[in-house]
């Protein structure tokens, strides 16, 4: 094989190598009132924070075996940022407590390329919800992704699906 050849095919490899996954996510939120009928509807992209990032690296090697799994949500209105660590504002009453989301893997490009995550929320008080974000820990732990949005406002007898997706 001539030199120029083995340059171009290293050429190649290097700049695979310097690929970095980079995580980004959405949520779609349906809000329901207690006839079933739709009030709100909203899809909107999110922030995956620093934390999670650096969880996510050490899911990837072992190193962490706690896996993301909880959604909360709440009413905090501070934009969200890279640097969050928590909720601005969590409801932790009213059928809004933080809980364990449904968890599967979709495909977005290759198989199970997507992290999924689906929670409802039925609620016994009135809310104007305006962020959410996904946890390892049913209180406190570290955020995965977080988002603030306009008010979406509940009431008694209401319930709130969140979808959340994660992919690279």
């Amino acid at each position: 094989m001539n030199f120029s050849k083995l340059k171009s095919m290293f050429s190649r490899r290097s700049k695979g190598l310097k690929e970095k996954i980079k995580l980004k996510g959405r949520i779609d939120i349906v809000v329901r009132d207690s006839q079933g009928r739709i009030k709100d509807e909203r899809h909107i992209h999110n922030i995956v924070c620093n934390t999670g990032l650096g969880k996510v690296s050490g899911l990837i090697n072992g190193v962490v075996t706690t896996a993301f799994t909880y959604v909360a949500i709440g009413i905090g209105t501070t934009a969200a940022a890279a640097t969050d660590t928590a909720l601005g504002s969590e409801i932790t009453t009213g059928g809004g407590v933080r809980a364990a989301a449904t968890t599967s893997q979709t495909t977005t490009t290759v198989t199970n390329d997507t992290a999924k995550y689906v929670i409802t929320y039925n609620f016994t008080a009135t809310f104007a919800v305006t962020e959410s974000g996904i946890f390892d820990a049913s209180s406190a732990g570290n955020i995965l992704a977080h988002q603030v949005f306009s008010a979406i406002n509940v009431v008694s007898g209401d319930s709130l699906v969140l979808t959340w997706t994660i992919e690279d």
